[in-house]
């Protein structure tokens, strides 16, 4: 009978541990101080508000230097229309190329939230920067005098433009590990908490759209009315803000330990695998070179399964009869984890996806610059009251606001039905409906100024750079389907680069899902450059003239709509291919 006791106390016991092993995180989280963490008192929706008001403040600051910078290029520096907007696609460009290095830094050094943190700083530095530079009379241009308009000195260039990439590189290292930050929070190995780290990534690009949204009413409202030192001011002050609420949830997040350097492990691997290239692949995986422990040997990540591509990198993992004899496995530059070279084959596998999102993100480019001055020479008054161009972004925005909820509370449920997946649709899926959209957006903004050329050759004014008598409300279709675009592809490659990142290179995928953004706005200022040489041949003004009514930006439209219908079917091809990871 003592048998028996002693069995059921050895269940019981088990039973107990196991429940004690459920109220913490099984994804190797920690709290502040590097202990493991309870459920129950941290993470999950109980600390998302603080990093939610975090990014709304800090997207409120951004877009409000953002969404009216062609503006304030045009007007108060009296760049012209290209330069102007070649200045801004550059600058957003760098936006979103500088996360590499916070991406970086976080995964290999200092985690996602003092990467944040000291980011932060570097932001708000350039932000009061850019605030004295509109604000302090001798760092800014004089006004025109007629049609006579003083250029900027060298100096007042450098000040702008230091605070300018101030705030690109403070961005760029905040951005890759905001979003893999909060979704952190959530326990990838606890079902409920996966389905909720599905809404974040919803709620998140919510709350950069309510930032968004005052910042393209009324903010651009203040620096064209009430002058630019006051409108660039008040986004620095909600930068402050966005500090502040950041660190005040410090207490009830959860961390991920950095894992070492991501670049330094694929390294690892591509030089492993070549110094073995004349050894045979084992067919059988299991005999390829794995930690016999439970956890990977990459500090705060899972094991990856084997997959049967690119096995020319298997080498890397195959145990060389010298190493199996000496049993030393410790030289990561010869033999390397199969979850290591899973690391490596991942981001190879994501690359096609990744490469279609820059195009998507030349299309996004033109709201902030040639959607601006497309809307300069149409009809911006109600009654006494006028509408600045800029903010016909807010209709952008609004859509968001709109389809993010209509999407996660309506069409998650009803696709959920259909397709058996807990969140509707899959991550390619979604970013391929955006992908469709952005083709009928630049159709609606190249048919809106087709009528807009039309009317300007009836009323004879070709030849005058004044405004068309249409109304600026036309522009609304295309800034609506440009929201809904944004809602399914930006917020599905959210989704997709960190749910299929390795875990120890989250922010560092979250950054390559950026990179597509840079990428998309240089590759927007290359085809301006390369459109406007082509068409100002023989002293033709060119599609894209500083008067737009001698122009013709339907024709740039349209050269857009057809690259997107392109790239949609060069998508089609890469997510049938696309095979998912496998972490155990």
């Amino acid at each position: 009978m003592g048998s028996v006791d002693d069995d059921s106390s050895l269940v019981e016991q088990g039973l107990l541990q196991d429940e004690e092993s459920r109220r913490y995180t099984g994804d190797g989280s920690v709290d502040f101080k590097g202990r493991p963490v309870l459920k129950e008192n941290t993470g999950n929706w109980r600390a998302c508000p603080f990093i939610l008001g975090n990014e709304c403040c800090e997207r409120l600051a951004y877009y409000g230097i953002a969404t009216n910078l062609v503006t304030y290029l045009t007007t108060k520096l009296h760049e012209g229309n290209v330069s102007a907007a070649r200045n801004v696609t550059t600058w957003q460009g760098t936006c979103y190329l500088t996360p590499l290095i916070g991406a970086v830094l976080a995964d290999a050094y200092w985690g996602r939230y003092w990467t944040i943190a000291g980011f932060s700083m570097i932001y708000f530095i350039g932000m009061c920067t850019l605030t004295l530079s509109a604000s302090v009379p001798a760092l800014k241009p004089a006004e025109c005098v007629g049609s006579i308009c003083p250029s900027a000195t060298p100096a007042q260039y450098a000040v702008f433009f230091f605070g300018l990439y101030m705030i690109a590189l403070g961005t760029g290292g905040i951005k890759p590990c905001v979003s893999s930050f909060g979704a952190d929070q959530f326990d990838d190995t606890d079902s409920q908490e996966r389905i909720k780290k599905g809404s974040f990534f919803n709620w998140f690009y919510f709350s950069i759209n309510i930032g968004a949204l005052v910042s393209s009413s009324l903010i651009v409202w203040i620096q064209e009315n009430r002058g630019w030192g006051l409108g660039f001011g008040i986004p620095a002050l909600f930068m402050g803000l966005a500090i502040g609420s950041f660190f005040i949830g410090t207490p009830l997040y959860r961390f991920q330990k950095p894992g070492g350097s991501p670049i330094t492990r694929m390294c690892q691997v591509v030089v492993a695998s070549f110094q073995k290239r004349n050894l045979a692949v084992p067919e059988d995986s299991s005999l390829l070179y794995e930690t016999p422990e439970k956890t990977s040997a990459i500090e705060g990540s899972r094991k990856l399964g084997h997959s049967d591509e690119l096995r020319c990198l298997d080498r890397a993992a195959v145990v060389s009869e010298a190493e199996s004899k000496t049993g030393n496995y410790s030289n990561p530059w010869r033999l390397c984890t199969v979850t290591q070279v899973e690391e490596l084959k991942i981001l190879i596998r994501m690359f096609p996806v990744w490469a279609t999102g820059i195009i998507f993100a030349a299309v996004y480019a033109q709201m902030s610059t040639l959607f601006v001055e497309q809307g300069t020479m149409m009809d911006t008054t109600i009654g006494s009251f006028s509408i600045p161009p800029a903010s016909l972004s807010t209709f952008d925005v609004i859509s968001v606001i709109f389809w993010v909820p209509v999407y996660d509370r309506v069409i998650v449920p009803i696709a959920r039905k259909f397709t058996g997946k807990e969140r509707g649709f899959t991550e390619l899926q979604r970013m391929g409906i955006g992908l469709f959209i952005s083709i009928l957006c630049m159709s609606a903004a190249a048919v809106v100024e087709i009528v807009r050329l039309q009317l300007a050759k009836e009323l004879d004014l070709v030849d005058k750079p004044v405004a068309v008598p249409l109304s600026i409300f036309w522009q609304i279709p295309q800034y609506f389907l440009l929201g809904a675009a944004e809602v399914f592809t930006f917020v599905g490659q959210l989704e997709f680069f960190y749910d299929q990142s390795p875990d120890a290179m989250r922010s560092l995928c979250s950054a390559l899902s950026l990179l597509t953004t840079s990428l998309g706005n240089y590759l927007s200022s290359f085809i301006l450059t390369v459109v406007t040489y082509l068409t100002t041949q023989g002293g033709k003004p060119g599609w894209i003239p500083n008067n737009l009514n001698e122009g013709h930006l339907d024709n740039f439209f349209w050269l857009l709509a057809g690259l997107s219908l392109l790239n949609m079917l060069v998508y089609i091809v890469a997510a049938k291919r696309y095979k998912q990871k496998k972490a155990t």
